[in-house]
C-alpha cells in the first residue's frame, strides 16, 4: 500500500467507527425514548422530556449523522458530531471523579480525539464521500 493512500483509509475507518457509535446512541432515542429521556435528565439536567421531543432530537441527530457518514458538508456535519461528542464526554464529569463507578466513561476520550482529528483532517477524508466540499 502506498503511503499517500494510508491517510484516506485511516480517516474512513475513523468516520465509520464514529458513525457506528453515534448511530447506536441515536437509535436509542427511537427504540427506548424513556432511556434517552433518563440520560438527558441525569447528565444534562433536562427533566421531563417527552417522547416526541426525544424523537425530534433523534431525527435531527439522524439527519446530521447520515450527512456525516456520507461525507456531506463536512465542515458542518463533522463539526456537529464533534460538538455532540464533546458535550456527551464532558456532561458526565462526576463519573470521572469515581473511576471505579465510571470506568466505561473514559472510553469517550479516545473517540473525542478521533472526532477532533477527523474534523481537522476533513479535507483529506476522500474515500466514500458524496460531497467534496468541506
Amino acid at each position: 500500500m502506498q503511503e499517500q493512500n494510508r491517510l484516506p483509509i485511516a480517516l474512513l475507518a475513523m468516520r465509520l467507527s464514529i458513525f457506528v457509535v453515534m448511530l447506536v446512541w441515536t437509535l436509542d432515542k427511537f427504540l427506548d425514548p424513556a432511556h434517552a429521556a433518563a440520560v438527558f435528565e441525569k447528565f444534562y439536567a433536562m427533566k421531563g422530556m417527552g417522547t416526541m421531543v426525544i424523537y425530534a432530537i433523534g431525527a435531527i441527530e439522524m439527519a446530521i449523522l447520515i450527512g456525516f457518514v456520507l461525507g456531506l458538508l463536512r465542515r458542518w456535519t463533522y463539526g456537529a458530531i464533534l460538538v455532540f461528542h464533546t458535550v456527551s464526554t464532558l456532561a458526565p464529569f462526576q463519573m470521572y471523579l469515581n473511576p471505579a463507578e465510571g470506568r466505561l466513561f473514559f472510553a469517550a476520550w479516545p473517540m473525542l480525539a478521533a472526532c477532533f482529528a477527523l474534523y481537522l483532517l476533513r479535507d483529506h477524508d476522500s474515500l466514500w464521500v458524496v460531497g467534496k466540499t468541506s
